[in-house]
């Protein structure tokens, strides 16, 4: 693999977790993201409680993607192969944090309309 193109990437991540799962994944995500523009939008500025709560849910989300992974890939945390490796599980960590942090910081916006 001499060159990294969008279409490479976006053949591995279809042959890592199948067509149907990963264009379901994108879609909640592009879901997820017009909701949480729309409440940003709709209330004009954010709720520091409402975030603080999201904020609480990030370590959950971090080892949830994490472990999501490791299950599609079929791996263990003893086959990590090296620095770059950690640094995948920690960008993946990190992905699923802020994921988890704007998925409930939006269905509590959602749930919960400000006054």
């Amino acid at each position: 693999m001499k060159d990294l193109t969008f279409g490479t990437i976006l053949a591995v991540f279809e042959e890592i977790f199948g067509i149907g799962l990963f264009w379901t994944m994108v879609a909640v995500a592009g879901l997820v993201t017009i909701g949480y523009i729309y409440v940003l939008i709709r209330d004009h500025s954010i709720s520091w409680r409402k975030f603080m709560l999201a904020q609480l849910s990030m370590p959950v989300g971090a080892v949830l993607a994490v472990w999501f992974v490791l299950l599609m890939t079929s791996s263990k945390l003893s086959d990590l192969g090296g620095p770059v490796d950690i640094i995948v599980f920690l960008g993946i960590a990190a992905a699923g944090a802020i994921g988890t942090a704007i998925l409930v910081y939006t269905i509590q916006s959602l749930i919960r309309p400000r006054q």
